[in-house]
């Protein structure tokens, strides 16, 4: 089985967000995708199996398991089917823990429709401010928390204590402020999941971009997630749904072994 290393929301290699992708012709056990999802020991491994002919249903995994929602991972996905198995295809839909997914190919990017997170403001509490090294001047909460800082420096310069950041409510954390050279920018924590830092978060942008439409009372956004990594993102808000957009640069293609995909059976 041939498992795709991809760079997500960047056009180079050792930046952006990597992921792992396997396109399979049928479904392998779940702890088997954990175990590869581990020994991978990126935030996200993606799986996904041609179901009907037609569509794909996709699935994903971090280190510390499976998860409803990822962006990054999706982009990856749709990078590997349209590049290397339906090559003819403008666009790939995938059925998920979030329902259908469509990613489209636009040029050199591939935008992504997903579902925007409704957010609920929450007091801005002192375990916030220990846990992010600043105080927020509001938060949210959808599926994560969303903590809005006042300005850039504090985004990049921020230390979290994941310690407590996991003591907090939500399953990740997103910081985030205006940006200077982007309309936006942030940076996501989940230590929740085994992950300390997540290079760039698209489903955390599916909080963050619906928090600055309606601040700023615009749809359209060019968003930069300033981790050490760093990615940019191009997002719409539509209809209570989030477009994403970003590039992806393809950094390995590997071949599991037999003695992968054979472990499972060995140890029943």
């Amino acid at each position: 089985m041939k498992q795709y290393i991809v760079d997500a929301f960047t056009d180079r290699v050792f930046s952006g967000n990597p992921a792992a992708v396997c396109v399979m012709d049928r479904w392998i056990p779940d702890e088997l995708m954990q175990n590869i999802t581990r020994e991978n020991n990126l935030s996200e491994t993606a799986f996904a199996v041609k179901e009907n002919g037609e569509d794909y249903h996709l699935r994903w995994f971090t280190p510390g398991g499976e998860i409803d929602l990822c962006g990054h991972a999706t982009l990856a996905t749709a990078y590997v089917i349209l590049n290397y198995y339906d090559t003819d295809a403008p666009q790939v839909s995938f059925d998920t823990l979030s329902g259908r997914l469509t990613v489209i190919r636009r040029g050199d990017l591939y935008e992504m429709d997903f579902p925007a997170y409704k957010l609920e403001q929450v007091p801005v509490t002192d375990a916030m401010e220990d846990a992010v090294g600043a105080r927020p001047v509001a938060a949210y909460m959808g599926r994560d928390l969303l903590c809005v800082l006042e300005d850039e420096e504090l985004v990049r310069n921020a230390a979290p204590d994941m310690d407590k950041v996991t003591a907090l409510d939500g399953a990740l954390l997103h910081i985030t402020a205006a940006g200077r050279d982007y309309d936006c920018v942030s940076r996501s924590f989940a230590p929740k999941l085994r992950i300390i830092e997540d290079p760039v978060c698209g489903s955390g942008h599916c909080h963050i971009i619906p928090y600055w439409a309606d601040a700023l009372g615009r749809d359209s956004f060019k968003a930069y997630q300033a981790s050490p990594r760093g990615g940019v993102l191009y997002c719409r808000v539509e209809g209570g749904r989030v477009k994403l957009a970003g590039k992806a640069a393809l950094y390995a293609i590997a071949e599991l072994t037999d003695q992968v995909l054979n472990e499972n059976r060995e140890r029943v």
